[in-house]
């Protein structure tokens, strides 16, 4: 395999974590005088890793934009690959993102990654280290450390970026940004986070194992994981979330949205530490049900400090008296909630946010007359395409994205330490009090 194709190695990824950034696979994207990123006849060219899924949808969603140009498409399943190139035929086509992004050059100018998670930062590094601005999916990466590594990669070369939080464009989600952010409920001293999805395995190993199909690339699939048969209706395509070794369970996939809100609202940082209530770990798959606890620092919009209780699975709160808040908040104990929400505790009242849709604030009476902010709501894909030619900029970059999944996947790691506080020193990223722990922030890439 020639170098400019080869995968970012575990090496490079630990020099870009000491702040040193490895050399470019290949040369970077031409910039126009304004900085933006475009093809001579004025458009942005994309190239697609991962075409099937949720990489179908980010395809159809981003290619609405009118100055965006399909260039190239990805996908280890050709079966997938061939239904994508019938809706972009000019696009070339490729089963491995490293010869995608060798061999084009400089005729592609942005790469979209859409893959299954442990594949996420191998692409996305391999993308900026060639200079290409970057859509990748959430959460943003599978370890801790990847998570550092790609903002601080994105930092030192400047490149646009934006983790493919949609929702985070709502105007329901603004709205609530600033509401809590007008001080409408005082400081906020907890927030409870919850989804009732259960992407979690409480089984043991796979039993049967079989040739994967023809289409199917298996040892591309596995890119960088360790190697393993293939088990029908298990990895590909969609039970991988619930897997340790490529998914980040119910708190990677449904809490990088839930958590999105609070966070950007309340401008949290790095957590002092987090803990997990859930069953012994079994090594294969993530706990089917969680109760997370993080410890946040203090902000301008928080008390002293913050306590944040995430929920999952079959323990999540079917009404408010199963959050325990006291009557002062003003929330009736029998009020049923939603079953994916986040609801913020703040000095002068209440505000809970469902998944996606207007937030109520207690108690009911006295916020009556309160006149709700107006706010527009934006195309997530085409801020990233408008940031790249230099119109705008991106609202959740991996400047805002990776910190944000370096806190959320704390969780998942505690989830392997069940009942014990891991102390977290995120300057040194780094679990300070279970040596152990810190074997879980990162693992060694397999060549393939």
């Amino acid at each position: 395999m020639p170098a400019a194709s080869r995968p970012t190695s575990r090496r490079q990824f630990l020099q870009l974590g000491a702040g040193a950034v490895g050399a470019a696979f290949i040369a970077p994207a031409v910039r126009t005088v304004r900085g933006s990123y475009v093809s001579a006849a004025g458009k942005l060219r994309t190239a697609h890793v991962g075409v099937g899924g949720m990489g179908g949808s980010d395809l159809k969603s981003i290619s609405t934009h009118p100055l965006l140009e399909v260039a190239a498409l990805c996908d280890v399943d050709a079966t997938r690959l061939e239904a994508a190139l019938k809706l972009h035929p000019g696009a070339q086509t490729f089963r491995d993102y490293r010869e995608m992004i060798a061999a084009l050059g400089d005729k592609v100018d942005a790469v979209v990654v859409s893959t299954p998670d442990h594949t996420h930062a191998p692409a996305a590094m391999a993308a900026m280290q060639a200079g290409k601005p970057v859509y990748c999916q959430k959460p943003l990466t599978h370890e801790v450390f990847e998570a550092r590594a790609m903002r601080e990669l994105a930092q030192q070369k400047g490149l646009v970026t934006q983790m493919g939080i949609q929702v985070h464009s709502s105007a329901v989600y603004r709205r609530a940004v600033r509401m809590i952010q007008s001080g409408v409920i005082g400081k906020v001293s907890e927030v409870h986070a919850w989804s009732n999805k259960n992407w979690g395995y409480d089984g043991g190993p796979f039993a049967k194992t079989e040739a994967a199909p023809a289409t199917l690339n298996w040892n591309l699939w596995l890119g960088t994981a360790a190697e393993r048969p293939y088990t029908p209706g298990v990895y590909h395509p969609g039970q991988w979330r619930k897997l340790i070794d490529f998914g980040t369970g119910t708190l990677g996939d449904m809490g990088v949205h839930i958590f999105d809100t609070p966070y950007a609202a309340l401008e949290l940082t790095a957590p002092k530490w987090a803990k997990t209530t859930c069953r012994t770990p079994t090594g294969i798959g993530h706990p089917e049900k969680n109760v997370v606890e993080y410890e946040f620092p203090q902000t301008k919009y928080t008390t002293e400090s913050l306590k944040w209780k995430w929920y999952d699975g079959d323990l999540v709160p079917k009404t408010a008296g199963d959050l325990g808040l006291s009557a002062k908040a003003g929330v009736p104990a029998e009020f049923a909630l939603p079953g994916q929400a986040s609801l913020f505790v703040g000095e002068e009242g209440v505000m809970l946010l469902p998944h996606v849709a207007e937030p109520t604030l207690f108690p009911e009476k006295k916020f009556a007359d309160y006149k709700r902010p107006d706010v527009e709501a934006g195309n997530h894909y085409h801020e990233f395409v408008d940031a790249c030619l230099g119109k705008t900029k991106t609202s959740a970059p991996f400047a805002y994205a990776g910190p944000l999944t370096e806190a959320l996947l704390l969780g998942v790691v505690a989830n392997r330490f069940p009942d014990t506080k891991l102390d977290w020193d995120a300057a040194a990223l780094k679990v300070t009090n279970v040596a152990d722990a810190n074997k879980l922030l990162r693992s060694a890439y397999r060549k393939f």
